[in-house]
C-alpha cells in the first residue's frame, strides 16, 4: 500500500470532535470506523495499517477520503464549522487566486466556469461564492475616479483654500457652488424589508426635472440657489447676485466653482470686474469633482427625497426637492455636516487596482 494517502491531517477542532464520537456509547458502527480511521491517519498510521486494523478495503479509504475533503465533519454527522479547502489542491487554488486577481469576475458564475473548465471541479454559485470568500476576494463595487484628475493640482488647490480659510476674515465668507439636475423618476434603493415580503416601487414615467444651482456655507449650511430652465451664465449671475444681496455684511464672498464653460462666459466677466463687486471666483482643478462639498449634498438630498419615493406628479416631486432645501436642511444640517465637509485629500490612481 502506497502511502501516498498518509497525508490526512486534521484541525484541532476535527480531532476533538471525532475522539468525541469514538468515545460515544451509542454510535452506528460504520461512523465509529470511519471516525477511527480518520483519526489513525492522522496519529501517523500508513494506509495499509489502517485498512488492516478496521478490516476494509484501500479502495473505500480513498472513497471517504474524497467525502471528507468535501464535506469535512458533515461526512460523520457532525456539524463542521472549520474552513473546509474544497476540492481543489493548493496549486489550483493559487492559480484561482492569480486569475481573477488578475482578471476580476463579475459575478460567481464566472468563477464556476473557470473552475471547470481549468480545474474540472463542478461548483455551485453559492460554493463559488464561499471559495472567492476563502481566497481573499470580496464582492464589492469599484470605486469610480476621475480619468484624467492631477494630482499636482488636487495638492496646490488645497494647500490654496487652507490658506485662505485660515486667514479668513470675520467679515468674509466661503461658499461651494454647483449645478444640480434632479429628474422626476423613482430611484429604487436598498433597505430593510420584510424578509419574504416582495417589494416594488412604482416608476415615473417621463423626463421632466428641475435645473437648481446653488452654493453652500459649510460653516453655516445656508444654502442659495436659483432655479431656471437651463443652467447658464444668466443663472449664474443670478445665484451671485442673490449670494451678496443675503449677505449684506460681507465684505468679501469667495465661491468656489468648477470650470462649467458659463462660469468662464465673456457676457459674466463685466459684471464680475466691476469695483463695487463682494463675489470672487475660484475654480477647481479640472476632473476633480471630491474636491467640491456641494457634490455630497447633492448626494443627501437624492438619498432624503428621491431614494425609494414616488411622485405621482412633477408639482409633487418639484415640492419635495425645494421642501428639502428650504425646510430638512436648516432644521437638520447637523447630521449632514459629516457627510457634506471639506475634508480634501487627493485622489491618486496609484494607490488603487484600475481595471
Amino acid at each position: 500500500m502506497s502511502k501516498q494517502y498518509k497525508t490526512v491531517s486534521l484541525s484541532d477542532e476535527q480531532r476533538i470532535a471525532l475522539e468525541a464520537l469514538c468515545r460515544r456509547r451509542k454510535v452506528d458502527a460504520l461512523v465509529w470506523k470511519r471516525a477511527r480511521a480518520f483519526l489513525l491517519l492522522d496519529a501517523g498510521e500508513d494506509a495499509g495499517t489502517v485498512c488492516r486494523i478496521l478490516d476494509i478495503g484501500p479502495t473505500v479509504l480513498t472513497e471517504w477520503r474524497l467525502a471528507f475533503v468535501g464535506a469535512g465533519l458533515s461526512f460523520f454527522g457532525l456539524k463542521d464549522y472549520s474552513q473546509r479547502q474544497g476540492h481543489l489542491s493548493v496549486v489550483q487554488e493559487q492559480a484561482v487566486r492569480a486569475h481573477f486577481t488578475a482578471q476580476p469576475a463579475r459575478n460567481a458564475d464566472e468563477v464556476c466556469a473557470y473552475v471547470l473548465a481549468e480545474c474540472d471541479q463542478n461548483y455551485s454559485t453559492s460554493g463559488a461564492a464561499k471559495l472567492m470568500r476563502r481566497l481573499g476576494f470580496a464582492y464589492k463595487k469599484p470605486q469610480l475616479l476621475p480619468a484624467q484628475a492631477d494630482e499636482a493640482k488636487q495638492a496646490a488647490f488645497i494647500a490654496k483654500y487652507e490658506a485662505l480659510m485660515n486667514g479668513l476674515a470675520a467679515d468674509e465668507m466661503v461658499v461651494f457652488s454647483d449645478a444640480v439636475h434632479p429628474e422626476h423618476q423613482s430611484r429604487p434603493a436598498h433597505g430593510w424589508f420584510p424578509k419574504g415580503q416582495k417589494t416594488a416601487l412604482k416608476a415615473t414615467s417621463g423626463r421632466k426635472r428641475l435645473n437648481i444651482q446653488g452654493a453652500l456655507d459649510l460653516e453655516t449650511f445656508q444654502f442659495t440657489f436659483v432655479e431656471g430652465e437651463k443652467i447658464n451664465a444668466q443663472t449664474t449671475r443670478q445665484m451671485l447676485e442673490k449670494l451678496e444681496r443675503n449677505n449684506q455684511t460681507k465684505t468679501a464672498i469667495h465661491v468656489f466653482v468648477d470650470n462649467a464653460r458659463y462660469h468662464h462666459a465673456k457676457i459674466l466677466q463685466p459684471w464680475l470686474d466691476s469695483p463695487e463687486r463682494r463675489v470672487k471666483l475660484h475654480f477647481l482643478p479640472a476632473y476633480a469633482p471630491h474636491l467640491n462639498p456641494i457634490e455630497r449634498l447633492w448626494g443627501v438630498m437624492h438619498k432624503w427625497v428621491t431614494h425609494n419615493r414616488h411622485y405621482a406628479t412633477f408639482n409633487q416631486f418639484t415640492e419635495a426637492i425645494f421642501d428639502f432645501f428650504r425646510k430638512t436642511l436648516p432644521e437638520k444640517w447637523p447630521e449632514f455636516r459629516d457627510t457634506v465637509t471639506d475634508n480634501f485629500r487627493v485622489i491618486s490612481l496609484k494607490e488603487y487596482k484600475v481595471i
